[in-house]
């Protein structure tokens, strides 16, 4: 392990130990972090986006809240709507790098350091909820998602794009194998450290799934969840209506 990395070993012994690790790795892979979501989607990623902005329906002025924004592509693409978007990340490096695309971009989001876990708004902040895969990276699932809940005007929709636990275990095992694979290639090649994206299939094995997302939103007081399957349901497309 190179030194300065956080160890994926050590990664999901307890709720704090997550957070830091969490922290500490995507400051580290910010500078790469849209190549390599090209790269793991086969160029899919923004299309993938693109069709979750589409199930938003969103008008001029529709306040949008982005929760682990990273470096701001479902932000503009909601901006680009009209919408009034906030972009909110806990790692400033991401930021950084978000607010750089701004000067190159006819729409123009907020981004502000935050945790989703912990939601610096009011109640009722926002019409719309969007993340791309940040439900999986949260310390605590449940809490996260009552955050959502919490910030949404009423009838106000949670929209979530994130890998997916496929039940399958022949799928799943192939599935996590292969990112596995290819997260060590490229960890090797950008870090020097094959742990780096090693990290996606770690977290999840330990993710609980399309279906039980939804049953964890209805209880984090969302009144409705549906989930749409992404690439054969490797991922998944979360819509939960407060």
């Amino acid at each position: 392990m190179a030194s300065g990395r956080p160890s994926l070993r050590l990664a999901f012994d307890t709720l704090s130990s997550k957070q830091a690790y969490v922290r500490r790795l995507f400051a580290i892979i910010a500078p790469r972090y849209d190549l390599i979501t090209v790269l793991l989607s086969f160029g899919r990623d923004r299309r993938w986006k693109h069709r979750l902005i589409s199930m938003a329906a969103l008008s001029p002025g529709t306040r949008v809240l982005d929760v682990a924004c990273g470096t701001g592509d479902l932000a503009f693409q909601a901006a680009s709507c009209g919408a009034r978007v906030t972009g909110l990340d806990v790692t400033v490096p991401m930021l950084d790098l978000a607010r750089r695309k701004i000067s190159s971009q006819d729409a123009r989001p907020t981004f502000v350091a935050g945790d989703m876990g912990a939601l610096p708004f009011a109640d009722g902040s926002f019409s719309v909820v969007t993340t791309g895969y940040g439900l999986r990276n949260v310390t605590e699932l449940g809490p996260a998602l009552a955050e959502a809940c919490r910030v949404l005007t009423p009838g106000g929709v949670l929209l979530s794009l994130d890998f997916n636990r496929p039940p399958n275990r022949a799928v799943r095992a192939v599935y996590l194998a292969y990112l596995t694979l290819v997260g060590s290639l490229l960890g090797m090649v950008l870090h020097r450290d094959p742990d780096t994206y090693r990290y996606i299939p770690a977290s999840i094995r330990r993710y609980p799934g399309a279906q039980a997302v939804c049953d964890l939103a209805r209880q984090a007081g969302f009144s409705a969840c549906t989930w749409r399957p992404v690439l054969g349901g490797l991922l998944a497309i979360h819509a939960a209506r407060k």
